[in-house]
């Protein structure tokens, strides 16, 4: 492999990492639930397709899907290798490539959106984990909004229809005799989460966004570190949510801090609403930022003095700042992540109330010392 070939594939990705920037647990009474920061009790299977919408123009969309597997079902063999660009890939610990989904069901289904110029498996342990414990989730690469496309000029445009898109795809699948996912969707239990720009589209589901209106059949969001501040969204808007939601954001990342502070106060009929933020996390926690750099220096050589010259500069700081022994430890703030939108999404799309155990800041005040809890 060439300098110049990784140079091309690194330059793009710490560019993606970057652009989407926006200005062990105590147990659960008894047994009611599993524990939503430890792994659920289904196997994880992947898969991924291209979608095509002829209502817009014949745009095609690459969605990844995370799938729970029932345990007869499940094997170790072939492993998901998440794409990149070109032959580069990132190899899953869990997730295995085309194995049946679970029989259980219909099961609820999420979809994630996101960050600005990123890519569609830029949060892999967040939808393991949530596959893992009985959702489908899908998320969809948007098309001239990516690490390798950033070729639209208009890109809030198209984000708010590329979900509703999605669970059109998804719905059709599950109404179609044979294919893999029929059966397995129920309509009824839809969310909808997303990282930075997919934070806020994330919002724009349930409040609408650039000319979209809000799509009803999603239930639940949760927002991570999202755009959802002032100008982003109006307090009409706002005060027109009634999806339970779920803010999660960093101390340090005080862009999307204030977005969250502002977005909680004007929200006044969600049928929940819970702020959490994690204390010394900052907007690259939440992403796959250290397995990119560990992958440069452990499986390609490249140490950090090498970066520059592969056009990757624009990776140190985000690399240095969220990934070195001295900061707020990444698994943690990837723990916590799921911690919360498992917990958030099993307690208000699949109406399991013994979560409310972990969306309280009782829970947090007695078992998470980084978390600052607040429900509306």
């Amino acid at each position: 492999m060439s300098c110049l070939s990784r140079k091309g594939w690194v330059a793009v990705f710490a560019t993606a990492l970057l652009i989407g920037s926006c200005g062990g647990s105590g147990g659960a009474p008894g047994s009611m639930v599993d524990a939503p920061d430890a792994p659920g009790s289904f196997a994880v299977g992947h898969t991924m397709f291209t979608a095509t919408d002829a209502a817009r123009g014949d745009r095609e969309l690459i969605v990844n899907v995370w799938y729970p597997v029932d345990e007869a079902d499940a094997a170790t063999e072939p492993r998901a290798e998440y794409p990149l660009t070109g032959p580069f890939t990132l190899a899953s610990e869990v997730a295995v490539d085309g194995l049946v989904v679970s029989s259980t069901g219909p099961l609820a289904f999420l979809v994630f959106s996101h960050g600005f110029g990123g890519i569609n498996t830029q949060s892999t342990q967040l939808m393991e984990a949530l596959a893992s414990h009985g959702f489908i989730i899908a998320s969809p690469a948007h098309t001239g909004n990516t690490a390798l496309d950033l070729s639209d000029d208009m890109p809030a445009e198209k984000r708010v229809p590329d979900i509703s898109f999605v669970i059109d795809t998804m719905f059709e699948r599950s109404n179609t005799p044979g294919d893999a996912f029929e059966g397995r969707i129920d309509e009824s239990e839809v969310g909808v989460l997303g990282h930075s720009y997919g934070g806020q589209t994330s919002m724009g589901m349930v409040a609408g966004w650039a000319g979209a209106g809000p799509d009803p059949r999603v239930k639940a969001i949760g927002v991570i570190a999202g755009g959802v501040g002032e100008g982003d969204f109006s307090d009409e808007a706002l005060a027109s949510v009634t999806a339970p939601t779920l803010l999660l954001v960093g101390t340090l990342d005080p862009g999307a801090l204030e977005n969250h502070n502002y977005a909680f106060t004007r929200m006044p009929n969600a049928e929940a609403l819970f702020k959490v933020e994690i204390t010394g996390a900052n907007h690259t926690h939440f992403a796959n930022v250290c397995d990119i750099g560990n992958y440069l220096i452990d499986d390609l050589g490249i140490e950090q003095d090498a970066w520059p010259g592969l056009g990757a500069q624009a990776l140190i700081q985000p690399y240095n700042d969220t990934c070195s022994d001295d900061v707020f430890p990444i698994a943690e703030a990837q723990r916590l992540q799921n911690l919360y939108m498992v917990a958030h999404f099993k307690r208000y799309l699949m109406g399991e109330t013994g979560y409310d155990f972990y969306l309280s800041s009782e829970y947090s005040d007695a078992n998470e010392p980084a978390v600052s809890f607040v429900a509306q």
